[in-house]
């Protein structure tokens, strides 16, 4: 069995949802793992398509989101954070973009020469 398809997808998502202290601690214990890229990339298009199908769309939730992966995640994550918040033009990844932008954590991972 492939240790890097536990968590899945649907689980991150939970986690992604609900920001508490302890589902905090634990997605940044996913980031530090190079090998859970792939499970946490797929957590978060989840997380940002469901926000786009929802009925209520909480754009603060969503900038503070974009906000806290930005200032939390690893560099090598930093350009695929921004290609999943380009990855539509819903308002759900405008939202989660403006947060991702704000943080600068882009700038931060690959500084203007």
């Amino acid at each position: 069995m492939n240790a890097a398809a536990f968590p899945d997808r649907d689980t991150i998502a939970e986690k992604i949802s609900a920001l508490s202290e302890a589902d905090q601690s634990f997605l940044k214990l996913l980031m530090e793992n190079p090998q859970q890229d792939e499970n946490l990339m797929a957590g978060l298009d989840f997380h940002l398509a469901t926000a786009a199908q929802g009925r209520f769309l909480n754009s603060l939730k969503l900038e503070k989101l974009g906000a806290w992966f930005g200032n939390t995640a690893p560099a090598r994550l930093q350009m695929r954070l921004m290609e999943a918040a380009r990855a539509s033009q819903h308002a759900a990844h405008q939202a989660f973009r403006t947060g991702l932008t704000r943080s600068g954590g882009l700038e931060r991972a690959y500084p203007k020469v």
